[in-house]
């Protein structure tokens, strides 16, 4: 997400040194809660769309509790590192994180991870999600995903796609687009999204999907073309554009979100204050217009819903991983 769409005007005073862990801290009792300053993990670095989202609820969340939630990057391994600082935290409501789908694609690719995703975390709410555009140069003859999808099984190999890096959502959902089409894209993975763009424009490769808010503009002015949507239902901010599962790849769905998690064992008082605290802040007028600007929506949910979420989508990302032969660079 960029970052005029959210003011700094309060970043300054979330700059604060980060909070060192609590090992061994006592379990606040749920009247007490919380007594002292929250710390908030950011497992990417400042300024991109995880820590924007972050500094957001971080400010409102300091508001409803009465007490600093302060920022703490901890960028590394794909976010990763962050993940491990969590899930080693005592759980007493003091250590939180949000992160983003990256969260499932790296443990799906990776051998060996220090932690058990589905076991060494408390799942909170889910909090933001966005659709991934299927964009294709205009040299490439299909000006619907159903004739992509015929040209690319007519030609096996003969056309490919862009992704922002080995093991990332976009690799992942167009490797699952490949299983469940019958079709072999060929993938050719770029350092960073930006570089990635820049490739399709100069038609150096055919097909690219990524957040909606990174091709819409290019889309808008006939530099690219958008066949579908990979979320389950249409957007709201491209209404126009078919979903692929409704264009001849039924059931399929993917997408970029971001969710919040604290370590396991979190008492269910302070779960389900985080949850209604972080909720009322997401359905919020204020977040949905400040979303709306990326093409993304306030997604919350109950903590029993982003868990189910959780293990669906591993086990989805570990299925195309194996099918598809990703390894880790």
């Amino acid at each position: 997400m960029r970052n005029k769409v959210f003011s700094y005007a309060w970043i300054a005073a979330c700059a604060l040194s980060a909070l060192p862990l609590a090992a061994g801290a006592a379990v606040p009792a749920r009247d007490d809660y919380p007594s002292r300053p929250l710390r908030f993990i950011v497992p990417f670095p400042s300024g991109g769309s995880t820590d924007i989202i972050a500094r957001f609820i971080s400010q409102r969340l300091t508001e409803s509790l009465g007490k600093p939630v302060v920022i703490d990057n901890r960028p590394g391994a794909a976010g990763l590192l962050g993940a491990e600082i969590i899930a080693k935290s005592p759980p007493d409501g003091y250590s939180i994180m949000i992160h983003s789908a990256s969260l499932t694609t790296s443990v799906a690719v990776q051998p060996k991870v220090s932690f058990d995703m589905l076991k060494d975390f408390t799942p909170i709410t889910n909090l933001v999600e966005t659709p991934l555009l299927m964009t294709v140069h205009p040299s490439v003859p299909a000006k619907t995903l159903q004739e992509l999808l015929a040209l690319a099984r007519a030609k096996p190999g003969a056309l490919n796609y862009g992704s922002a890096g080995v093991g990332g959502v976009i690799q992942f959902a167009m490797e699952m687009l490949n299983r469940m089409a019958k079709t072999d894209l060929v993938h050719v993975p770029f350092k960073g999204g930006t570089p990635a763009i820049a490739a399709i424009l100069g038609g150096q490769i055919h097909i690219l999907m990524m957040p909606m808010l990174d091709v819409q503009p290019q889309v808008k002015i006939g530099k690219l073309r958008a066949l579908a949507v990979s979320s389950s239902t249409r957007s709201r901010f491209m209404p126009d554009i078919p979903t692929i599962s409704d264009s001849g790849v039924p059931g399929y769905a993917a997408s970029q979100w971001w969710g919040l998690f604290a370590p396991a064992g979190l008492p269910q008082a302070i779960t389900l204050r985080l949850n209604q605290e972080v909720g009322k802040i997401m359905r919020s007028q204020e977040m949905r217009d400040r979303l709306a600007v990326d093409a993304a929506e306030p997604a919350p949910s109950t903590p029993e819903a982003f868990a189910k979420h959780l293990r669906n989508e591993l086990e989805t990302w570990r299925r195309v991983a194996r099918e598809a032969g990703i390894k880790p660079e």
